[in-house]
């Protein structure tokens, strides 16, 4: 199966010959908020010292249709009102048709719609392969972001990308694993048809050769009641970043906001299945005593920090409508929900010590104009927002180290001394220019 290969340079920045990080050893916490769907430009494109929206080429910024000819005005946003249909075709500010505390529609990010999006590195067909079209072009105001004064004072990452190319689902699986779940006996309906140049003529959840790439549901529990059985995706058996912790003894959760809920079978309208990644293991299915201790509820996650009580390893996942995801959620409040998180462990006493990762599981379908790297056949993605936030952060800082998500798993693995997952997150730079140890 095709990847994203094409002209524009590979890239691939790994840990191997590093320095390393002189006193990482002073880091007993590390937090990782995971928000939704946004690309670097589509938040940050404004912001003071990063490569943003200005210096974005003429290639990238001029959107061309499937057959390569360039739009005159950006393809018309189907069912808006509030956007005119003769936008130019460049990249235009959001805020001036709908404000940032308001829902927008939804934009594709799948997986081989990303690819064909990219085009090469060319990043030039993200409305051409969009149900939503020119809005894929849009972006917010930096400046009016709730969590600018976070990026301002701390550590922004302006060249971190996502680790595979399109959904949530997938991305969540790269957050703990560094790898695509295998769904070997998947049914016919759920599997994508390639042509011979390997582009998608019919989309699916699952690759021809048995990789869901796009959203299912797991065998074990949480998952929708009307989810049919056979669609569910098995238990995987490779290794996840929890299990290595858990073999030295080190503390970990992840908390999910709606959780408890959810499993007791009232889920939030909200709670999304597939951000659950953990429950796609063997190692954490129903019944097993990891399932119980490290998968918990975004609450216990704000009692931890104000108790001072956090494991070693946070994850934290909000629920849908407070986790910036167009469609049902907004960015405003998602934002200021992230503040609240963030705040916590900054009130709280593990703060002395602590490094806060927040991060987007994918662009969203939103245009970025810095090509990704070309690693393998899985991504990386297009840009994502990152920001360090720590005592031990570079202040006032926008690190242009290249990054993927997979970098947070190798951050951890040098904490701790850990085994990496795969060859992907062995290869991946630890955060190395974000911190300045004393």
């Amino acid at each position: 199966m095709a990847g994203c290969a094409g002209s524009h340079k590979t890239q691939q920045s790994g840990s191997k010959g590093l320095s390393g990080l002189k006193g990482i050893e002073n880091v007993k916490h590390v937090v990782v908020i995971y928000m939704e769907n946004h690309s670097f430009d589509n938040l940050y494109g404004q912001f003071e010292g990063a490569e943003g929206l200005a210096n974005a080429s003429k290639e990238s910024v001029t959107q061309v249709d499937r057959k390569g000819a360039p739009y005159k005005f950006l393809p018309p946003v189907p069912r808006s009102s509030e956007f005119p249909t003769n936008i130019p075709n460049n990249y235009f500010n959001i805020d001036q048709y709908i404000s940032s505390d308001k829902e927008t529609p939804d934009v594709v990010h799948r997986y081989y719609q990303e690819q064909a999006q990219i085009n090469n590195g060319k990043m030039n067909k993200f409305a051409a392969y969009n149900s939503t079209a020119g809005f894929a072009m849009g972006y917010y105001k930096t400046s009016l972001l709730p969590l600018y004064p976070v990026a301002k004072e701390f550590t922004l990452c302006d060249h971190f990308f996502h680790s595979a190319f399109g959904s949530s689902f997938l991305n969540h699986q790269w957050l703990i694993a560094a790898a695509t779940p295998y769904f070997e006996n998947a049914p016919k309906e759920m599997r994508a048809v390639l042509d011979e140049n390997g582009k998608y003529k019919r989309d699916g959840s699952v690759t021809p050769d048995g990789y869901a790439v796009n959203t299912v549901y797991s065998v074990n529990q949480p998952h929708p009641s009307g989810a049919r059985k056979s669609h569910l995706v098995p238990n995987q058996t490779n290794p996840t970043i929890g299990d290595r912790l858990s073999e030295k003894n080190i503390s970990w959760a992840w908390y999910s906001g709606g959780w408890d809920d959810a499993m007791a079978d009232n889920a939030d309208e909200f709670f999304q299945y597939h951000h659950q990644p953990f429950i796609y293991f063997k190692n954490f299915a129903d019944g097993t005593a990891a399932k119980k201790e490290h998968l918990k509820d975004e609450k216990d996650f704000l009692k931890a920090a104000e108790e001072g009580t956090l494991p070693a390893v946070s994850f934290v996942k909000p629920l849908g409508f407070q986790n910036e995801h167009p469609g049902y959620s907004n960015v405003i409040t998602g934002e200021n929900h992230a503040l609240e998180l963030i705040n916590a462990v900054r009130n709280g006493p593990n703060w002395k010590d602590a490094v806060v990762i927040l991060t987007y599981d994918e662009n969203g379908g939103f245009w970025d104009h810095v090509a990704p790297p070309v690693i393998d056949k899985w991504g990386p993605g297009s840009r994502i927002p990152a920001i360090i936030i720590s005592p031990f952060a570079k202040k006032g800082y926008v690190d242009h180290t290249q990054y993927e998500t997979v970098s947070i798993l190798a951050f951890i693995e040098k904490r701790w001394g850990l085994r990496p997952l795969n060859s992907r997150d062995g290869n991946a730079n630890p955060l190395q220019g974000a911190f300045e140890f004393k």
